[in-house]
């Protein structure tokens, strides 16, 4: 009876623990709470914008997006400007980042929040920026119509980014399309909506059908990140159970021989009534 409980708990299926803290990109809480974010500090930007694009999710940007994270890099994804690259139709593609450690303390209102509250280092009316502003800008850029993110955990750190001392460092990264950041005011000022003849006004956004309906990209996906993303985690999955494979039985051996063992020394010790 005894060796017949041992082999079912070995033979229970085990899988790869996950935190199950951060979500993937198909996520739909996350997907909702990237646009929400975006869309409602684009509606707040002072002074008020004219032409202000409501945004929508791309699944193109945020497969970009999650491939970059998973380099662990604090830096600029070196493809934006590559055609088809990043994107199969968005050339360049914008982009933000933002890192914190550990884990537990992202949230995406928070890291986006983050990005606008560069607007107090920002002077609209000359564009000068006292210190960083490009994040703001690019969150407000009025042309951008497109967001896809993505959050990933570095174990191992990341690259740029002091977190040698801290447990689960997190990227989050945000891909835009169309890009933003040119030399140029990141909206025009003036009336809500004035400057989007023929499309409608939501909460101060412009939107039109044809721009905002959803493009599935299922066919297409970045060709970078080579030893990350999804190759990396089925190396990590093939790794796992084939120690799985090897241990199993030998544990079963060794338990089995184990109480045989016990058995011949003490014969009645697993004799029941």
């Amino acid at each position: 009876m005894a060796v017949v409980v041992l082999l079912a708990l070995l033979l229970l299926p085990d899988y790869p623990k996950s935190s199950g803290a951060l979500p993937d990109i198909d996520n739909q809480a996350f997907i909702i709470d990237c646009v929400a974010v975006h869309n409602r500090l684009r509606s707040q930007v002072n002074p008020s914008a004219s032409d202000m694009r409501y945004m929508t999710w791309d699944e193109a940007l945020a497969k970009t997006a999650k491939a970059w994270a998973r380099t662990c890099q604090f830096d600029h994804n070196i493809y934006l400007k590559q055609a088809g690259k990043v994107h199969p139709t968005f050339t360049p593609v914008g982009e933000n980042i933002w890192v914190g450690a550990p884990s537990s303390i992202f949230s995406v209102s928070a890291a986006i929040e983050k990005w606008y509250g560069e607007v107090k280092d920002y002077r609209y009316r000359d564009r000068s920026c006292s210190r960083v502003c490009g994040h703001y800008t690019q969150v407000v850029w009025a042309k951008s119509y497109k967001v896809g993110c993505a959050v990933h955990v570095c174990p191992s750190g990341i690259a740029g980014f002091n977190t040698n001392s801290i447990p689960d460092p997190t990227i989050f990264v945000c891909n835009y399309g169309d890009a933003g950041n040119f030399p140029t005011h990141p909206y025009s000022a003036g009336a809500e909506c004035s400057k989007c003849p023929g499309e409608t006004c939501e909460n101060k956004l412009c939107k039109k059908q044809t721009r905002d309906e959803a493009i599935g990209y299922a066919d297409w996906n970045p060709d970078f990140g080579s030893g990350s993303g999804s190759d990396a985690a089925s190396a990590t999955c093939n790794s796992y159970f084939l120690a799985v494979v090897i241990t199993r039985p030998l544990a079963l051996v060794l338990i089995i021989a184990g109480v045989y063992g016990l058995q011949l020394v003490y014969p009645h010790v697993f004799v029941y009534e």
